[in-house]
């Protein structure tokens, strides 16, 4: 691909395929596979710089219509979102990709003078598309980018709540480091994972998914629930998490204790599978250090309640590990199958 004034332009040697609906398709086309093969919630994300965007604008065909097909295509059992990549590849104030969920515009990353300065002072004014409040979402990051995680204020880190921790059905969480950091740094974020697929492949393939903790199967509980940080990402395409620390639901913030009383209950439905008992599930505080560790008899269901005491850090999260590694290809038992949303100190 080539870029001019901010458009993504097929490079010299690429032939656009006259079938492309058929590898990429549109919007409706990802909301009713998705829904076919068992997902609660979808969300699409274009790169906005692509051609079909320009000019950006809340009336642009493109856009319009990728929202009134989420909006079609959400009833009772299913919940299909719209949003936007924002792909920041050519800032000096530092690189990255973001996604936008439920905004009721967008912006072009590509465009001159947008950075990512730019784009957060954006973010913080940008109206939701109806239902719902505007969520963001850091992709597939590496350990320094978005300048090494700069220009955090306190509006923007109740904004973008989110963190790809799998992307594209990899079993090794490749941006694990990246999530550690960006909570050392003072971000507040949750697990997720992505597809990243481009298509349709990852709807039917990949093992991967998101979790949220929602009050009800709706759009505006949904972008509530990843709002408030309660999500979890994991390996394996049904397994039930969640934990509270002082009778505060993971995701929350407490108020500066010092001695932490955990509830962390783990189910796996699959019970006639050997490989989803659960094996190990350990808490991790302030730089990735581990704090404690449970090893019980392989169960599906697990419950543990461990008091830990501590008056320095800021944060900890929880991470499970089952017997097989998960439902994908690379599924490996010597690496976590689920990653919980931090509960944060308060500190």
């Amino acid at each position: 691909m080539s870029v001019s004034g901010g458009v993504s332009h097929p490079g010299a040697n690429s032939v656009l395929k006259p079938d492309w609906q058929r590898y990429q398709g549109l919007p409706a086309a990802h909301f009713a596979m998705a829904r076919s093969n068992g997902f609660d919630f979808y969300v699409t994300t274009d790169h906005s710089q692509e051609g079909g965007f320009q000019p950006v604008s809340p009336t642009n065909a493109a856009w319009v219509s990728s929202k009134r097909e989420a909006s079609a295509a959400t009833d009772g059992q299913f919940v299909a979102l719209a949003g936007y990549e924002h792909s920041e590849n050519d800032s000096a104030n530092g690189k990255g990709h973001i996604n936008v969920i439920n905004s009721a515009d967008y912006l072009n990353a590509l465009s001159p003078g947008v950075d990512l300065p730019r784009f957060y002072n954006w973010l913080k004014t940008a109206p939701p598309n109806g239902a719902g409040p505007v969520v963001a979402s850091f992709n597939h990051p590496g350990l320094h980018q978005y300048n090494d995680w700069a220009y955090r204020d306190s509006e923007i880190t109740d904004i973008i709540t989110l963190l790809e921790i799998l992307n594209s059905n990899k079993a090794k969480p490749s941006h694990y480091e990246a999530f550690i950091r960006a909570l050392d740094k003072g971000w507040k974020v949750a697990p997720v994972s992505g597809n990243d697929n481009h298509g349709f492949y990852g709807i039917t393939h990949h093992g991967a998914r998101t979790f949220v903790l929602a009050t009800n199967l709706t759009k505006a509980a949904i972008l509530d629930a990843m709002r408030n940080r309660r999500t979890y990402a994991a390996l394996d395409r049904n397994i039930q998490c969640q934990y509270s620390v002082n009778g505060k639901i993971m995701g929350s913030t407490l108020e500066r204790p010092s001695v932490f009383h955990f509830d962390i209950a783990i189910n796996d439905p699959d019970t006639n599978s050997p490989g989803d008992r659960i094996t190990k599930i350990d808490v991790v505080e302030d730089q990735g250090v581990i704090v404690q560790s449970c090893e019980p008899s392989p169960n599906h269901s697990v419950r543990w309640t461990p008091t830990i005491q501590n008056s320095t850090n800021k944060y900890f999260f929880v991470r499970v590990w089952d017997a097989d590694g998960g439902d994908t290809p690379e599924a490996n038992p010597k690496t976590p199958v689920a990653w919980l949303a931090p509960v944060w100190t308060g500190r």
